[in-house]
Parts: C-alpha cells; sequence; structure tokens
C-alpha cells in the first residue's frame, strides 16, 4: 500500500453508518471524524449504543460505512472490491475479540497457524511463525494444548498471538478483557504494551467500557450517540 508520511494510517470523514428506515431508522454512526497515527494505542469508550462497536468493525473493513470517507494507509476503502477489502484485513489487520473464537479441539499452535494458511504462506514458515508468536504471548511449551487445556487468560493470548503471527500494522481488539479477572485483564494489558515496545509502529485500537484498562491506552476517545464527544489522554493504569 502507498505511504504517505503526512497522512493518518487509518482517517475517516464524516462516516456514517444507518440500520432501518423510516420509523425504524438507527444511526449507529453520525458523521464520524477520526484519525489514528502509526503506533498509537487508542481505547474508545462509551456508553451502549454509542457506536463504538461499528466504528471498530468500519475500521476493520467488517462493515460498510453509509456514507462518508475511510482512508487507510492513503487508500480509499470505498474504491477496494469485496476480495481487495478482504485481503487488506488478511495482510493489515489483527482482530482480537472478547470471545477468543477459537476452534475447540484443535491445538494453539494450530489455532494460531490457521490464517496463515488463508495467506499461502507454506507449512514450514506458518509453523515457525505461529510458534514465534505464541512465544511472544508467553504460550512456548503449550502449543499442543487446546482450548479446554487453558485458562481464560490464556486463550486470550492465544487469540493474540493468531492476530500477530500474520504481522499486521493494527491490532483491532473488541473488549478483549471483557470475560477475563482483575488479574488476567492486567496481564493481558501489560502484553499489549509490551507488544508496542518491541514493536513502536505497531498501532493499536481497542474497545472498553473498563477505564482501567483504557488507562494504558495512550488517547481515550469517547463517543456518544456515533460522534466523538472527547478526545484526549486518559488517567494512568496503575
Amino acid at each position: 500500500m502507498a505511504e504517505d508520511e503526512d497522512m493518518p494510517l487509518i482517517r475517516m470523514r464524516g462516516i456514517t453508518r444507518v440500520y432501518g428506515k423510516g420509523e425504524a431508522e438507527v444511526r449507529a454512526l453520525d458523521g464520524l471524524d477520526l484519525d489514528i497515527r502509526r503506533g498509537e494505542f487508542v481505547a474508545i469508550m462509551g456508553p451502549s449504543g454509542s457506536g463504538k462497536s461499528t466504528a471498530m468493525n468500519v475500521i476493520g473493513c467488517l462493515d460498510r460505512p453509509t456514507g462518508g470517507s475511510y482512508h487507510f494507509n492513503g487508500v480509499e476503502i470505498a474504491r477496494l472490491s469485496h476480495d481487495q477489502r478482504a485481503l487488506l484485513r488478511r495482510n493489515f489487520l489483527g482482530f482480537v475479540f472478547q470471545g477468543y473464537n477459537l476452534l475447540p479441539r484443535t491445538t494453539a499452535l494450530d489455532n494460531v497457524e490457521l490464517p496463515l494458511i488463508y495467506k499461502g504462506l507454506p507449512p514450514e514458515e506458518r509453523i515457525a511463525r505461529a510458534r514465534q508468536a505464541l512465544q511472544q504471548v508467553g504460550l512456548e511449551g503449550r502449543e499442543h494444548h487446546d482450548p479446554s487445556q487453558l485458562s481464560g487468560g490464556q486463550q486470550q493470548r492465544v487469540a493474540m498471538a493468531r492476530a500477530l503471527a500474520g504481522s499486521p500494522e493494527v491490532i483491532l481488539a473488541d473488549e478483549p478483557t471483557g470475560n477475563l479477572d482483575t488479574r488476567r485483564s492486567v496481564e493481558i494489558m501489560q502484553l499489549l504494551t509490551g507488544l508496542r515496545q518491541e514493536n513502536p509502529d505497531l498501532t493499536i485500537v481497542m474497545v472498553t467500557h473498563e477505564d482501567d484498562m483504557a488507562a494504558y491506552a495512550d488517547r481515550l476517545i469517547w463517543m456518544v450517540d456515533g460522534k466523538i464527544a472527547r478526545d484526549g489522554r486518559p488517567g494512568k493504569a496503575a
């Protein structure tokens, strides 16, 4: 993809997302303007129905806006075909979800390796990259455990390793600590911040409802009614 040092990695202008029609119409996003630069760690918060998850889905090309413009690394997403958007997700984005989304009867190694199959990598490279990603998240030695043999925190680490294995430019984390207790949540956030220290160009966009988790980010965006109500620095993490 083309790269312009003055262009934010993610730029949204006037983004709307409308569901339904007439009296049933819901404006999940209502003229959203958002810039995110390479290497930022951005937390998005807001009340239920504020549009934060919809914004995440649009950023991740999992949903298409009704109106407005979205540029990723200088490329206008609306101009991309369905297959081109899939390639963008595959090659530039890594996803971490609240529910882990791991295959239940599949080892940690195989779960991490799976998206690399779709990238067309040869088996030796897939296995090496999957092992390296699991090592990055502290799961060396648990490559052959399936999810039932792992704690919730370890399952989320596998999900993060799966996102990292493809060497994404952006990690999109939707409530990554939502199913975890406080101790495991802190471990996951410390892992995310540690990954950024290793790779300062890694961009992280995280949706959360927890103030103490958002405090790990560099920047906090608070959304209300499909728009940004506040944009600034969060409080310090403990």
